[in-house]
């Protein structure tokens, strides 16, 4: 008997196991070509449209730099260079918030809106690597616009970090958080609205009531509770420290929210994704 009719005759639970054991065979515990398939997919995608997804969110951050300089300046303890170096950390943690958040979320949404969804379903990806290609591409964006908005930013004040772990920890670790929560989003929206209403309504008020433009002791006793809740403070007041030195709240409690948050985030989304929820018909 050939090895044809052997296989025509096992059980379909046998075959199923015997693919996944080939499949295994071929690409071993990760499938990296997969992995760096999905993740050039994710970066070309945004770089299509650079001048919308790079350039805009820096002009944005011109403009808030520039109204409230000209604004708020002159009556700050300390005078305009002070403030500015102050602003400078809190608009380049909102670039990297907003658009790694953005950009996961909006490349799921448009797989599911398009149908494209399959393609990426189809081929012999695991829930892991769907997520690492999804959050990679994602926190790809978050860095480079943090890194234009450095560039433009430094026409107002050039500033160095005093202490790089720091920026590289909570620029990274925020960069992951917002899209692993873009991709839930993503997963989770039926239509582009819904979508907005995440956004606009969740993400949005917690980046600006997190310090982004003040210090967070200007607040009543109460709003200064609520804030030492919010995750996204200790992005970016971990974030403002590493250039700064100096911080609002605990670094060490930041590291270890956002360290703990960051895990959560990572195995909610790979039991959304191997569930298959609102992706598989």
């Amino acid at each position: 008997m050939t090895s044809q009719e052997n296989t025509q005759i096992l059980p379909k639970s046998d075959l199923s196991t015997l693919a996944q054991r080939n499949v295994a065979r071929q690409f071993g515990l990760m499938n990296w070509l997969g992995l760096w398939t999905l993740y050039k997919k994710e970066v070309r995608r945004f770089m299509k449209v650079g001048p919308q997804t790079l350039l805009a969110p820096v002009v944005s951050n011109l403009l808030y730099m520039t109204v409230f300089v000209l604004a708020f300046a002159e009556s700050r303890p300390g005078g305009p260079d002070e403030f500015i170096r102050f602003l400078i950390p809190g608009l380049i943690m909102l670039g990297i918030l907003n658009n790694a958040s953005a950009n996961s979320s909006s490349s799921i949404m448009t797989g599911k809106v398009m149908g494209s969804i399959v393609d990426i379903l189809m081929p012999p990806l695991s829930y892991v690597e769907l997520t690492l290609g999804y959050v990679g591409g994602a926190v790809t964006r978050g860095v480079l616009v943090a890194c234009v908005t450095v560039v433009a930013l430094s026409l107002f004040a050039v500033i160095i970090p005093v202490h790089m772990w720091a920026v590289l920890y909570f620029g990274l670790s925020a960069a992951t958080a917002m899209a692993m929560i873009g991709l839930l989003s993503g997963v989770w929206a039926e239509k582009f609205d819904q979508l907005a209403v995440v956004n606009q309504f969740i993400i949005l008020p917690l980046s600006f009531l997190s310090g982004t433009f003040y210090h967070i002791n200007k607040l009543p006793e109460m709003m200064q509770t609520v804030s030492l809740a919010n995750p996204l403070f200790y992005f970016i007041d971990g974030f403002r420290y590493g250039f700064l030195g100096a911080a609002d709240g605990n670094v060490l409690v930041g590291v270890i929210y956002t360290s703990i948050l960051n895990v959560i985030l990572f195995v909610i989304c790979l039991l959304v994704l191997k569930s298959g929820w609102r992706l598989k018909a």
